[in-house]
């Protein structure tokens, strides 16, 4: 920009606020860089998005579980941003510990079973449109006729009916039973403070029979135990 012309004095003092403000914002700047950086090796690690791994250096199955929790132990290792001065990799050093120290387990099933997506997000889409679709026919909000006919609507929308029994038996009926237990196991809290909000009462009598079968139970195991 040309400074000896007078029509451009009011752009020359915008130009130095934006290079100040450039400059006092380097370091944060640099800081998100790097946190994005990390970002980037964590999905890597991850093999995430599926798409973005191809099978011509990797071929389908051949990482396990193992190997990846074993990667991402070591990045966790590696990672040690200096909290008072990188804010924003301090950010992202906590919510990641504490991702992986909660549901990390869990992110790696779908390393070793075959069939299992790494996220959810095509079969929230495929019952996103099945919802709207039934809120289209019904003229209501609600939905709760799809927990009932849902696999039904998902068989007309599948290529054949042995394409989708296919797709079904690539995961064992052992391994889904014990997934199946998992899953019930993990809703099971959700599910007592549903029944606690809307029938309190039944709820209390049955938490209470259930403590007075489970003593009762212990003191004829007590009682039958020999001397």
């Amino acid at each position: 920009m040309p400074a000896e012309q007078a029509d451009t004095a009011y752009l020359q003092q915008l130009a130095g606020q934006v290079d100040r403000a450039l400059a006092s914002n380097q370091v944060l700047a640099q800081d998100v860089q790097a946190a994005y950086t990390q970002l980037q090796a964590i999905a890597d690690c991850l093999r995430y998005p599926p798409s973005s791994h191809g099978a011509p250096t990797e071929p389908a199955g051949a990482v396990t579980s193992q190997q990846v929790q074993a990667d991402m132990q070591r990045l966790l290792n590696e990672f040690k941003p200096d909290f008072k001065h990188q804010p924003a990799q301090a950010a992202l050093y906590r919510a990641w510990h504490h991702t992986w120290d909660t549901v990390g387990p869990e992110l790696l099933y779908c390393y070793d079973l075959p069939g299992l997506p790494p996220d959810n997000l095509q079969m929230e889409a495929f019952f996103g449109r099945l919802r709207r679709n039934q809120r289209r026919i019904s003229g209501r909000k609600a939905t709760a006729e799809l927990r009932d006919f849902g696999q039904h609507q998902a068989l007309f929308t599948a290529e054949s009916a042995d394409a989708l029994l296919q797709q079904i038996r690539q995961v064992s009926w052992h391994d889904y039973q014990v997934q199946r237990q998992r899953l019930l196991e993990a809703e099971a809290p959700r599910k007592l403070l549903y029944r606690l909000h809307r029938d309190p009462l039944k709820t209390a009598r049955a938490l209470v029979n259930q403590h007075a079968a489970r003593r009762a139970e212990l003191a004829t195991g007590a009682t039958a135990k020999p001397p």
